[in-house]
């Protein structure tokens, strides 16, 4: 299984019986699942159908959902005319031309132009209709941002192991040369007594002690193991890929801490330039690690 980025863009149109709904999805890169949907008023209803559809796709990353309807049915929209307040017009238009002997001229024009004749009434939407093409269209930009998440992955993973490949090489090289520390620990220090004492003969015991006492302080052979094991879980991890980004997350943290322990007791130029060389890497792949689901 590969590993996703959380970054994306999908479209899903849906249409049926004149409905057409269109759903678009953008992603970005989030701690946790973060949905924002964007709906007309009246599909509020439809919202728990598209986080039900969001969170049995995606684990990570805050998506931006905005829903769009198009209606293009026709005869759905009809005039009711209410005759109890149009006979009560007719009458009372008559009963005026009647006593103020006018004529009566009240036409059928001016009839629906009189307040409360005619209301306009449109049929009611079929929310279970709705609410089927919603979801259609909502799926339809899932897998529309899936593949261009999944192709984005593809990349980054591989781009990360490249990186992770160059952190097993610096590590190893400086497995190698931390022994080299101590050996020129010895020879300095034993180089400096000789100069300070002279003829006068050294004392290999305490030499030696001294110099154990200062091989155990720059020893890095825990770090050393510890960031191997660390680099075989990362692996591991990514192979087995999906949600994984928060685990590796916290595997290249604890690589981060152990290479700042080795910068810590090394002080030997060479060393030192790897591990400043280990740290800069590993924040590339914590970089890049940010944006998989």
């Amino acid at each position: 299984m590969a590993v996703n980025s959380m970054t994306g863009y999908g479209k899903g149109i849906a249409e049926r019986d004149g409905l057409k709904v269109t759903v678009e999805i953008k992603s970005v890169n989030h701690r946790f699942l973060d949905l924002t949907i964007k709906t007309p008023k009246a599909f509020s209803f439809a919202e728990d159908t598209i986080r039900k559809a969001m969170k049995d796709n995606f684990a990570r990353g805050h998506f931006d959902i905005f829903v769009n309807y198009e209606d293009s049915r026709e005869d759905r929209t009809h005039v009711v005319f209410d005759y109890s307040i149009v006979n009560a017009y007719v009458e009372a238009s008559k009963k005026i031309a009647s006593e103020c002997f006018v004529q009566d001229n009240l036409n059928s024009a001016e009839l629906l132009s009189l307040p409360d004749v005619a209301k306009t009434t449109c049929e009611e939407d079929d929310e279970e209709l709705l609410n089927a093409i919603i979801k259609e269209a909502t799926q339809n930009a899932i897998d529309k941002i899936s593949v261009m998440r999944k192709s984005e992955g593809a990349l980054m993973e591989n781009d990360v192991m490249n990186k992770m490949a160059t952190i097993k090489d610096i590590v190893k090289v400086i497995e190698e040369k931390a022994p080299i520390m101590v050996e020129e620990h010895f020879a300095k220090v034993k180089e400096r007594v000789s100069e300070m004492l002279k003829d006068v003969a050294i004392d290999e015991a305490k030499l030696l002690n001294e110099v154990a006492f200062y091989t155990d302080k720059v020893c890095v052979d825990e770090e050393i193991q510890r960031l191997k094991s660390h680099l075989d879980h990362f692996n591991e991890i990514i192979k087995k890929g999906g949600a994984c980004g928060k685990q590796l997350d916290f595997i290249v943290q604890e690589m981060n801490r152990e290479a700042n322990t080795c910068g810590s007791k090394c002080n030997n130029i060479d060393v030192s330039n790897q591990v400043v060389a280990l740290k800069n890497e590993i924040e590339k792949v914590r970089e890049q690690i940010q944006n998989i689901e």
